[in-house]
């Protein structure tokens, strides 16, 4: 009876926060464009180590950027790249000028100072930028062509100090992949659904703008640049203590950033590592809330079956338990489904829904003893 009832408060606890997320995700509305006049002057700040591969695909993305030339500047801070990632870099700009007169984009090398690479070359970048409207995002992504215009339009409308913007994965030509994107899709909707809490918890660095001027009145990244991850989360949490109404998610499907899922189970390991490791410093009680409540959800769900074996739960409970968290979770994949425009990608949610628990809960356990690799390098928790 005991067990019993943890199991089903558990459930019951994780349907609750599962259903504010999707109470606050409806509660953000999209944002409207109206076509104001350009006036924003945006400093695009991109690390890179060994992206080779990646950056000209990023390199046409910002070329068919709608924004005026004369009013962003593009900085790509080489973090001792070991390929030829420098010399892709000056070929294209300098085969497809990216103004008609003087290029916008130039290369920087990150001068380090911390146990954070990136959070050294986003801060090594914004030590020579020109403006004071920072975006952040990465080599491996690709930048939609109205991107700066709709971060424009928001910050004219709504007068924001940061800003936190939408990022998926494409090329969904496999299970891996797709199990990957519904995986994002869910931090996606978990994201936009905590700012509709006003209780915003998670961003993503491949989609993030700030002021410059506030970025330095907060002293940047110092008090977690021991931290080799998390340039994103913890400068949230920052921007939202100082002046949360200031904070904004732009829910815009105009400034949606795509980049490519990991290759292999490996990377993915590694990845979901280098996340955990972020979370789990947060000084933010509710992403600490939310996740043990979504660990314990997951560890509940594994557990359903052994319980019911070991005759400590009710078969029909388990499944009733069971079909109440796939739905609830369900829900928030479809309405963030529907605004990345990927529903069909739902098709593979029952399978992955299985899996899902086990992987999460692999990936809580691991994460407290072992380091992770990033970038051919590797970093303690």
């Amino acid at each position: 009876m005991i067990v019993s009832t943890i199991v089903i408060t558990m459930i019951v606890i994780y349907l609750l926060l599962i259903g504010l997320l999707i109470y606050g995700f409806d509660k953000v509305e999209d944002f409207k464009v109206q076509d104001l006049k350009a006036k924003t002057k945006f400093s695009v700040v991109i690390p890179f180590r060994n992206e080779v591969k990646n950056l000209p695909k990023l390199l046409e993305s910002i070329s068919k950027l709608n924004y005026p030339n004369t009013l962003f500047e593009v900085i790509l801070v080489d973090d001792d790249s070991e390929d030829e990632s420098v010399d892709i870099i000056k070929d294209t700009v300098s085969k497809r000028p990216f103004d008609s007169t003087q290029s916008n984009v130039k290369v920087i090398e990150n001068i380090r100072t911390s146990n954070s690479p990136k959070k050294d070359a986003i801060t090594s970048a914004i030590e020579v930028s020109q403006f004071d409207w920072i975006i952040t995002t990465d080599a491996d992504c690709l930048l939609p062509k109205y991107w700066l215009d709709v971060f424009d339009e928001c910050i004219q409308t709504k007068k924001p100090n940061c800003i936190v913007a939408p990022v998926t994965y494409h090329g969904a030509n496999s299970f891996f992949n797709r199990f990957q994107i519904l995986d994002i899709l869910s931090l996606q909707g978990a994201t936009i659904g905590g700012f509709g809490l006003r209780k915003p918890f998670l961003c993503n660095g491949a989609n993030f703008g700030y002021r410059k001027s506030e970025f330095h009145n907060l002293n940047g990244f110092e008090g977690n640049d021991d931290i080799a991850s998390g340039d994103d989360i913890f400068l949230l949490e920052k921007f939202t203590k100082y002046d949360a109404k200031k904070v904004h998610y732009l829910k815009s499907e105009k400034t949606i950033v795509t980049t490519k899922p990991v290759k292999s189970v490996s990377e993915l390991i590694q990845q979901r590592l280098r996340w955990s490791s972020k979370t789990s410093r947060s000084n933010n009680l509710f992403t600490k809330c939310v996740g043990i409540v979504v660990f314990l959800g997951n560890l509940v769900s594994l557990g359903l079956i052994p319980l019911v074996i070991l005759d400590l739960l009710d078969a029909k409970t388990a499944i009733a338990l069971f079909v109440i968290k796939f739905s609830i979770d369900l829900l928030l994949l479809f309405k963030t489904s529907r605004f990345f425009k990927q529903e069909t990608l739902l098709l593979s949610y029952i399978f992955s829904s299985i899996i899902y628990p086990f992987f999460s809960a692999y990936i809580v356990l691991l994460s407290l003893f072992n380091s992770y690799q990033w970038k051919g390098r590797t970093f303690k928790k």
